[in-house]
């Protein structure tokens, strides 16, 4: 047990400026580009349609903890990379799939129906969340894009560290709960999260030609 521990403070420090600056200069800059297409659309918006599954799941007020843990879950991954290969192929990729994502609502903005499956009571709970975050850039949902590309990237990582498989489904667990808080909180429909998962897994599967977490050998002097 203490060797996955150990390396994993290890794997905290190694280029530990790179991802304090970079991890949030990456969101930052995803954020910027984000809400100019959120308030500005381009073209006409398409409201999603709602499904019988978009009306089964209600509002749950714990789903916000849930949905809002994105941001933290999706700096997991990176800050336990230990070399700087892997790290920029993982923001390379972190950054095409959102490209591609911010593309689409560039071209195809969409929204989310205004207070679909939700009463009077839920609709004053949740309004400051609608200030903060509209229902805009519905699909694909980049909230379950990041969330299933971020879960995928994880698993691999605590995988070659060799952590019990209890923290494997941990991982898996607070995945899916991020991607079922969407509709939970009604920031999306279920065909934004279909599409949003598909957007991620792809990205997530993506391998470099380079053996994944090789440690780099240090050069002795002869």
């Amino acid at each position: 047990m203490d060797g996955w521990r150990s390396d994993l403070r290890s794997r905290l420090r190694s280029n530990l400026a790179l991802k304090f600056a970079g991890i949030p200069a990456f969101v930052g800059i995803f954020f910027v580009v984000y809400f100019l297409l959120l308030l500005f659309p381009m073209f006409p918006v398409t409201i999603m349609p709602v499904t019988a599954i978009d009306r089964a799941i209600g509002f749950s007020p714990w789903a916000l903890g849930a949905y809002f843990s994105l941001w933290f879950y999706v700096s997991i991954a990176p800050s336990l990379l230990r070399n700087r290969r892997d790290l920029w192929f993982h923001g390379k990729i972190a950054a095409v799939m959102g490209l591609v994502g911010l593309a689409i609502f560039l071209f195809w903005p969409t929204a989310v129906p205004v207070g679909a499956g939700l009463s009077e009571k839920d609709l004053e709970a949740l309004a400051w969340l609608k200030q903060v975050d509209a229902t805009g850039n519905a699909c694909p949902s980049l909230h379950v894009a990041f969330a299933v590309f971020s879960g995928l990237w994880l698993d691999r990582v605590l995988k070659a560290m060799r952590v019990p498989l209890m923290g494997r489904l941990l991982n898996l667990f607070w995945c899916v709960a991020i991607c079922y808080s969407t509709l939970a909180t009604k920031q999306h429909v279920f065909i934004d999260v279909i599409a949003g998962a598909m957007l991620g897994g792809i990205a997530g599967m993506v391998r470099s030609r380079e053996p994944f977490d090789a440690i780099t050998p240090v050069a002795v002097p002869s």
